[in-house]
């Protein structure tokens, strides 16, 4: 009797494969982290008022929500390295539009196009992740790839801000962004590709036998398109809607999980401002107590894995949905009080390891419940839920405080944090086998 085939492990991603799985994804975070945060000024700049500067900057997550499911049909019939390479190159065609828009409207164009392209790129990993690596370190991995793009959004600033005083212009920001879009789409089409990179390490990690039979029990049940290794060759003719009616169940229970745990994540970055304000703090403070929370963010992202692949999916997504519900609801109490100060920073800091701790969930949990062997049409669907809550958080916190005061508006947001979490109570053990823990 033969022995049975070694696992991958860990390091052969992490390490190996390191910077042809990631290092795109951190130049493409990287360049729109440096972008996002003046795109309101340029379109200031180009006519609009305030609110219309807001509408363009919600482009981009528009743009986002909306190129989902393009992005699933394109991974599933086209393959990820040419869904990257397109998209990135698109998107550098909404670059050269936005600098050189002649209107506030070519402007609004140019970074609704880089949405779209944003989420063909971030689902295009996604999707190869899932199909890629074993659910032995699928969580670790997965949080390293939400941590490159927390790596992005949270240093991308910061080099705009060393752009602006080094040119100052805003758009010096969105060449830097132009050349890390240059820069990924010569990795993608020049550099080694990932998937080929780990066929191999699957062929030399499997006896001859082994990988013979597997071959056999996959065309079996084949539905006439050919399979390597555990990826489906392109060319997928199911609808993304055919697949997302077929999951529906997932979708609405698990899915609508982790639209919740992406809203409260979404509150996160548009209280925390606006409570500094309403309490009075000047910019550069709440600027400070932001960016420690974010900071904070960051240092945990890989620990989120750690405790997934160890104990299972529930104990990371409980405890942070815990900590930021309660910490919303905490720190709606607060605002009055003497010293709502230290209040503030204090769960803010909180909020930012609930978020820390959350990193990597919501991919993790897609890659889980996906089809294991075409599942970019499904994590297209998945990620129109989790964008999707993402984009309605601010609506709801601007409706509640319009109406009424931003305390409730918080206080509602740590309302919704504690039903996700009894929503993940209920329905991860029920769709995540073993409750996501590694076999």
């Amino acid at each position: 009797m033969s022995d049975p085939p070694a696992p991958i492990r860990a390091r052969d991603v992490l390490w190996r494969f390191g910077p042809m799985v990631y290092l795109p994804t951190v130049l493409f975070a990287l360049g729109e982290g440096a972008v996002i945060p003046l795109i309101p000024v340029i379109a200031a700049q180009l006519g609009a008022d305030v609110a219309g500067a807001a509408l363009v900057a919600s482009a981009l997550v528009v743009g986002q929500l909306a190129g989902n499911l393009p992005a699933g049909w394109a991974v599933a019939r086209f393959g990820e390295r040419i869904t990257m390479a397109v998209a990135g190159g698109l998107a550098m065609v909404g670059v050269v539009g936005m600098i050189i828009a002649p209107a506030l409207g070519v402007f609004a164009a140019s970074v609704l196009l880089i949405g779209l392209c944003a989420a063909a790129f971030g689902l295009a990993r996604h999707s190869f992740m899932t199909t890629r690596v074993p659910l032995s370190f699928r969580s670790r991995a997965m949080s390293l790839l939400g941590g490159t793009f927390r790596l992005g959004m949270f240093v991308g600033p910061f080099v705009a801000a060393a752009l602006l005083a080094a040119f100052g212009d805003e758009h010096a920001a969105i060449w830097f962004f132009g050349v890390c879009l240059l820069a990924t789409v010569v990795l993608v089409v020049f550099g080694a590709d990932p998937e080929q990179q780990f066929a191999a390490v699957e062929t030399d990690a499997e006896s001859d036998a082994a990988a013979e039979k597997t071959r056999e029990e996959l065309d079996e049940e084949d539905t006439g398109e050919a399979i390597t290794g555990s990826i489906r060759v392109p060319g997928s003719r199911e609808s993304v809607f055919a697949v997302a009616w077929r999951y529906r169940a997932v979708l609405s229970r698990l899915g609508v999980a982790a639209a919740s745990l992406a809203a409260v994540r979404s509150a996160r970055q548009v209280v925390l401002p606006l409570w500094g304000v309403s309490i009075g703090l000047d910019a550069q403070t709440i600027a400070l107590v932001v960016g420690v929370s974010g900071a904070i963010d960051f240092a945990l992202f890989y620990a989120s894995g750690q405790v997934m692949d160890r104990f299972g999916r529930l104990w990371a997504a409980l405890p942070a949905m815990l900590l930021m519900g309660l910490g919303f609801l905490a720190l709606a109490f607060t605002h009055d009080l003497d010293s709502s100060a230290m209040w503030f920073a204090m769960f803010a800091a909180v909020l930012g390891v609930g978020n820390g701790l959350s990193s990597g969930i919501l991919l993790t949990l897609g890659a889980d419940v996906a089809p294991r062997t075409d599942p970019a049409p499904f994590l297209g669907s998945w990620r129109m839920f989790t964008d999707a809550g993402g984009a309605a958080a601010p609506l709801l916190v601007s409706g509640i405080a319009a109406v009424s005061t931003l305390s409730v508006a918080t206080g509602a947001v740590g309302v919704l944090g504690l039903l996700g979490a009894a929503a993940f109570v209920r329905w991860v053990p029920r769709f995540v086998p073993r409750s996501g823990r590694a076999g």
